[in-house]
């Protein structure tokens, strides 16, 4: 697993166009996982803290139970309008709870606003990303897994 600092330094030229899908909009979907193994998507806000992609949840939220019982997640930018202009990015890997005191105080101190009522944060650990974009008559798809060199493949 890498933390987003890991994947910036192992992939320079894709990390900043999907940091970009992530920035540019305020919501993203999470998919999780429910007790019965079927998924369940939510709507997420991400902040980059520190060497970490991270998400609070309201205190109780039925994402943050899923991730609390099997952290293995999946995370797609907003892609934006029908243009698909700066492609599409996805995550994956698991999602593991800020429970240190101290490191939950600097998280929320990193934060744009303090959370309004009880929360949970998550810390993501990132096992794939992959960004998608649209060229003339082509897609291209580039992908990245720790320690494995970027994968880009055209498709027609």
């Amino acid at each position: 697993m890498a933390t987003w600092q890991d994947f910036e330094s192992e992939a320079p030229d894709l990390a900043p166009a999907v940091r970009a899908r992530f920035e540019a909009n305020k919501h993203h979907v999470l998919a999780t996982l429910r007790k019965d193994g079927s998924p369940r998507v939510s709507g997420i806000e991400v902040d980059f803290i520190g060497a970490d992609l991270t998400f609070g949840s309201m205190s109780g939220a039925m994402k943050a139970r899923d991730l609390q019982r099997d952290g293995r997640f999946a995370l797609h930018a907003h892609p934006g309008g029908e243009t698909m202009e700066g492609g599409d990015s996805k995550i994956s890997g698991r999602a593991v709870e800020i429970t240190d005191e101290a490191e939950l105080a600097a998280w929320v101190a990193d934060l744009p606003a303090p959370p309004p009522g009880p929360f949970h944060a998550f810390r993501l650990e990132l096992e794939q990303v992959v960004h998608t974009s649209v060229g003339d008559d082509h897609l291209w798809i580039t992908s990245w897994r720790p320690g494995e060199p970027v994968q880009r493949v055209q498709r027609h």
